[in-house]
């Protein structure tokens, strides 16, 4: 019994881990996973039940709320506990090297400091005061972002790269998307600190997962485990292999198999989702621009009036600088606003 609700405990952590990744990327999708959700669950589900749902995912992923800010810590404060309380004391046993065993609270601090500033740094939010200002950061490419737009709601002039987030009900300077996790929008000013957030969960999870995996390895050598045998099901003698060894280290130490199947696949969701961000970073996009973009065609974007006759355009990255340019502008956004500016 003490497996099952392991099993499942940690079944549960990888599944929300596994929705942190998805939710982060764009909440446009997370509209048409839920509207078709609605659909095929319309039939099996009370009308009554159906509106509380409605309800409650419309407050968790349409409102800012610090639900999910709380989930975030206590998750991670929940791994971090079984691997202080699992780890931590064995591997000092095994003489395991300090500076390993302590790089993920080394971690864990720095990216709590970022988590913290991507929660709270002001993303770029456009005003009337700034208006003119951020009209001058980047030019308009006439394609995704036209001249002359007006957000219909704050009732301002849309600079190029900007969106308005129905979430916060504001007007964004390079809107990125609206991380629920930091329950805040991704923009200019705040890019840089989850970028490094992200970073360093990445990496947090993944050493853990190193060191759990090394303990296990040195724990199998130092016993001479892989040299036993066993007597099978028939009475023949067995050598041990990967498979037996991982049952009985299963049993025998159940939470930290768990703690490193859940780090493992925390660590290549968080690697796949890492590397698509840098990947962005790199060629100056934004996941907005790139969820727009995948569109070649403009006249698919409902975005730009258009005559019927007018000629399709294709859409062209024109804020692309080369590699370092671009990680400069996510890095040290105001010193690119301020040349550019002058400019």
């Amino acid at each position: 019994m003490d497996f099952l609700v392991l099993f499942l405990f940690y079944l549960a952590l990888v599944l929300i881990g596994g929705v942190m990744i998805c939710i982060c990327s764009k909440t446009h999708y997370l509209k048409g996973l839920v509207s078709g959700g609605a659909q095929i669950f319309s039939y099996i589900i009370p009308e009554c039940l159906q509106r509380s749902m409605l309800g409650l995912l419309h407050y968790l992923f349409h409102t800012r709320n610090h639900t999910f800010i709380i989930l975030h810590l206590i998750l991670q404060g929940m791994v971090y506990t079984e691997y202080t309380w699992e780890i931590f004391g064995y591997c000092q046993e095994l003489e395991f090297s300090s500076y390993y065993l302590f790089l993920p609270y080394l971690l864990l601090v720095i990216n709590l400091f970022f988590f913290t500033l991507s929660c709270v740094t002001d993303p770029g939010t456009i005003t009337k005061a700034n208006e003119l200002l951020f009209l001058q950061v980047y030019e308009f490419d006439e394609v995704m972002f036209p001249k002359n737009m007006r957000c219909p709601t704050c009732d301002l002039r849309k600079p190029a790269r900007s969106k308005h987030c129905a979430v916060c009900n504001r007007c964004v300077h390079r809107f990125d998307h609206h991380c629920v996790w930091v329950n805040n929008c991704i923009g200019a000013w705040n890019a840089r600190y989850f970028l490094t957030y992200l970073l360093t969960l990445t990496a947090s999870a993944a050493t853990m997962a190193i060191v759990s995996i090394v303990f296990l390895v040195r724990l199998v050598l130092l016993s001479d485990l892989y040299l036993e045998t066993y007597v099978d099901e028939l009475g023949h003698f067995q050598v041990i292999d990967t498979i037996f060894l991982i049952q009985y280290l299963f049993l025998t130490f159940p939470r930290i198999v768990f703690m490193v199947g859940f780090v493992l696949v925390l660590s290549f969701l968080l690697g796949g989702y890492l590397c698509f961000a840098l990947y962005l970073a790199a060629t100056n996009q934004t996941t907005n621009e790139w969820y727009r973009g995948d569109r070649a065609w403009c006249q698919h974007c409902p975005h730009v009036a258009r005559p019927p006759s007018a000629e399709p355009q294709v859409y062209r990255n024109i804020y692309s600088h080369g590699l370092w340019s671009n990680l400069r502008e996510i890095f040290l956004p105001a010193a690119v606003h301020y040349e550019r500016k002058k400019k």
